[in-house]
């Protein structure tokens, strides 16, 4: 039985690719209804609305980065500050909640404040579209 080789950097593009492509989508779903719940709940937190417009940079243009491996250390810190402002405004009383499914109440905006984390520490690997 053949044996498949480790390919640390493959991984690497697979999981860009996961946490980069999924919060894209997210963030196109934001962006289509003009981030109003966001800045409803920035200025409910006491922070100027046109914050919300950071979510745009987090949730769109650092994934971009990411998914073509451009600036992706700095990217993902990027990502990892929108979403922990998000849990911070939007979702701090769900922290120690679970869903009506089980599941931690805050599983999404975990797996990409974790996943860009990671990224952080692993960067971009060998597969890129962009030179670093």
């Amino acid at each position: 039985m053949k044996t498949i080789k480790q390919n640390t950097d493959l991984g690497i593009l697979i999981f860009r690719i996961l946490v980069a492509g999924l919060l894209i989508l997210h963030g196109i779903g934001n962006l289509t209804n003009g981030y109003v719940f966001i800045k409803s709940m920035m200025s409910k937190s006491g922070l100027p609305e046109f914050m919300a417009y950071g979510a745009f940079m987090g949730e769109i243009i650092a994934p971009i980065f990411i998914l073509l491996g451009y600036r992706v250390r700095i990217s993902s810190l990027f990502v990892a500050l929108t979403m922990f402002i998000a849990i911070l405004t939007t979702h701090a009383g769900e922290i120690f909640s679970l869903n009506q499914f089980g599941g931690w109440a805050i599983e999404l905006q975990a797996f990409y404040l974790f996943g860009a984390i990671a990224i952080f520490y692993t960067d971009s690997g060998r597969y890129t579209i962009l030179n670093k």
